[in-house]
C-alpha cells in the first residue's frame, strides 16, 4: 500500500514524496493527510484576494495518487475486496387453483323482451300505464279512438252478410234448377224410350225417333251444368268465395276494433314509453315502439365473443357478473346460448365475433336491465397444481421453460411446462416427475444473468 512520508533534513524544500511501505498506513493518518490536502484546495477556492501558488508536478501525482486510493478504499471498505453475490427475492412453492377466464362487457337485459306497436292511425285517448309498472299479460297499455274502427266493422259485416244472402239465393237457385232439369231431362228419357220401341215395331217414323233422342240430350246437357256435391246441387264456387273474402274483412276489422286497446303480450316491466295522449298510435317519438317491455325477473346479458375465444366457450360454463351498480359483489351466471353464426365485428376490424348470452342465475341482486356488465367466464380451471406469478417463469430462446430456485444460495433450474393460465398465474408441470417440491424457494422476477450454480443473497422477507 502507498503512503506519504516526509524525508529527512537534506530536502531543502521539504517535500512529500510517496514511498512504498510494508506495513499499510493507519486510517486515521490516512484520512488526517487527505483532509489537509482538501482544505488546502477549499481555502484556495473561497480566498478570491489570495493568490494561489502553482502546484508542483510531484503534488499533482500525490494527490491523483491519494484520490484514487480513497476510492479503493472506499470500494474494499464496502465490499471486503470481494465479489459482490447478487440479490434476490424468493417466494415458497406452493400448490393452488389457477383459473383461465374471458373477460366481455355487455349489457344487461331481460329474458323476455318485446316492442308494442300499432299501425291503427287512431288517436291515443287513454294511458293506463307508465315506465317502470309491472304489467300482466293482456293488460291494457293504451286506449285508442275506435269510431272508424268500429264503423269499418259494420261496413265489413253487411258486406258479409250480403254475400251470405246472395250465396243463399244462389244456392236455392241452383237446388230448383237441378230439379227441373232432373225432371225435364228424366221425361224426355221416358219419352224417348217409348219411341225406340215403336221405331223398332214400325209404329213411329224416323223423324220421331230423331226429336225424342234430340230433346233427351238437350236434357241431359241442361242437367250437366249443375254441381254436385255429395249428390246434391250446391251453388256456383264463386259465391263462396265471396263469403270467405267476406268473412275475412270481418275478422280483420275485428282484429283492428279489438287492438283500439293496446295490450301487453307478455308479463313483465314497461321499460320505455314513446307514446303521448293525443298522438296518433302509428306515429310514436322518432318511430319508436310505443311500448318496450321486459321480463325482469330473469335477466341476462348478450355478449360478443372474439372467434379466437369462442373455441374455448361452451354452453353451461360459470361466469361470474360484475358491474358498478354491485359495487365490491358479483353475482353468478352461466353460458346459455352461443349463435350458430359469427358476425362482423365493426370499426373497420377484420375479426369476427360470435353473439352468446348468459343467463344470471342470482336474481335477488341489485342488476338492473339497460346497464353494462363485466361477465368472466371460466374457459379452464386446474386445482391442487403448483401455481407462480408469470415473471417467474423465464422463457428460453429456444421455447423452453423453466424456474430459478435457490438452495444453500446457489440458483438451480428447473426445466417446466406450463398448463391453465390466468391472468396473472401459470399451472407449471415440471419435465422430470417430482423435481418440484413443496415450499422450495422460487426467485419471483430472475434475470439473465441468472444460470445454474450462480450464488446468489436472498433477501429478507418484506425487503
Amino acid at each position: 500500500m502507498n503512503v506519504f512520508k516526509r524525508k529527512g533534513k537534506e530536502n531543502k524544500d521539504d517535500t512529500l514524496e510517496m514511498e512504498s511501505l510494508k506495513e499499510p498506513m493507519p486510517d486515521e493518518v490516512f484520512e488526517h493527510e487527505l483532509q489537509n490536502l482538501l482544505k488546502e484546495d477549499s481555502e484556495g477556492n473561497h480566498k478570491k484576494k489570495k493568490v494561489r501558488k502553482k502546484w508542483s508536478k510531484k503534488r499533482k501525482i500525490i494527490t491523483i495518487g491519494a484520490g484514487a486510493f480513497f476510492g479503493l478504499f472506499l470500494l474494499f471498505s464496502i465490499f471486503g475486496g470481494k465479489k459482490q453475490a447478487m440479490i434476490v427475492h424468493t417466494f415458497p412453492l406452493e400448490k393452488g387453483e389457477v383459473v383461465e377466464e374471458l373477460s366481455i362487457s355487455g349489457p344487461v337485459q331481460g329474458t323476455d323482451s318485446v316492442e308494442v306497436v300499432s299501425n291503427l292511425h287512431a288517436e291515443i285517448l287513454e294511458l293506463p300505464v307508465k315506465e317502470g309498472e309491472k304489467v300482466e299479460k293482456g293488460q291494457v297499455l293504451a286506449v285508442l279512438d275506435d269510431k272508424d274502427a268500429k264503423k269499418e266493422l259494420d261496413i265489413a259485416k253487411n258486406a258479409y252478410d250480403l254475400a251470405v244472402s246472395t250465396y243463399q239465393d244462389q244456392q236455392t237457385e241452383a237446388e230448383n234448377g237441378y230439379a227441373k232439369a232432373k225432371q225435364d231431362y228424366d221425361t224426355a228419357k221416358i219419352n224417348y224410350d217409348r219411341t225406340l220401341t215403336l221405331y223398332q215395331a214400325g209404329s213411329a217414323s224416323q223423324v220421331e225417333m230423331e226429336t225424342a233422342s234430340n230433346t233427351m240430350n238437350d236434357a241431359k246437357r241442361q242437367l250437366s251444368k249443375f254441381t254436385l256435391k255429395n249428390g246434391k246441387p250446391i251453388a256456383n264456387e264463386s259465391y263462396t268465395l265471396q263469403i270467405e273474402k267476406a268473412a275475412f274483412e270481418v275478422e280483420q276489422k275485428t282484429e283492428a276494433l279489438n287492438n283500439t286497446k293496446v295490450t301487453s303480450p307478455i308479463a313483465g316491466t314497461v321499460v320505455r314509453v314513446n307514446c303521448k295522449v293525443g298522438r296518433f298510435a302509428d306515429k310514436t317519438d322518432d318511430d319508436k315502439p310505443m311500448f318496450i317491455i321486459n321480463n325482469l325477473d330473469v335477466l341476462e346479458m348478450k355478449i360478443n365473443v372474439s372467434e379466437y375465444s369462442i373455441g374455448k366457450v361452451s354452453i353451461g360454463q360459470p361466469v361470474e357478473i360484475t358491474a358498478d351498480i354491485l359495487g365490491t359483489e358479483s353475482v353468478k351466471g352461466e353460458v346459455s346460448s352461443i349463435s350458430p353464426t359469427g358476425e362482423e365485428k365493426g370499426n373497420g376490424s377484420t375479426e369476427r365475433v360470435i353473439p352468446t348470452t348468459i343467463r344470471i342465475i342470482d336474481q335477488n341482486s341489485r342488476l338492473i336491465a339497460g346497464i353494462t356488465a363485466k361477465a368472466k367466464i371460466e374457459l379452464n380451471k386446474a386445482e391442487n397444481v403448483w401455481a407462480v406469478p408469470f415473471a417467474s417463469v423465464i422463457q428460453n430462446p429456444d421455447g423452453t421453460m423453466a424456474i430459478a430456485t435457490v438452495e444453500n444460495n446457489v440458483v438451480k433450474m428447473i426445466p417446466v411446462k406450463n398448463g391453465v393460465e390466468s391472468d396473472i398465474q401459470t399451472e407449471i408441470i415440471p419435465e422430470e416427475e417430482g423435481a418440484l417440491k413443496e415450499g422450495m424457494q422460487v426467485i419471483d422476477a430472475p434475470t439473465e444473468l441468472l444460470e445454474d450454480g450462480t450464488t446468489v443473497v436472498v433477501a429478507p422477507s418484506g425487503q
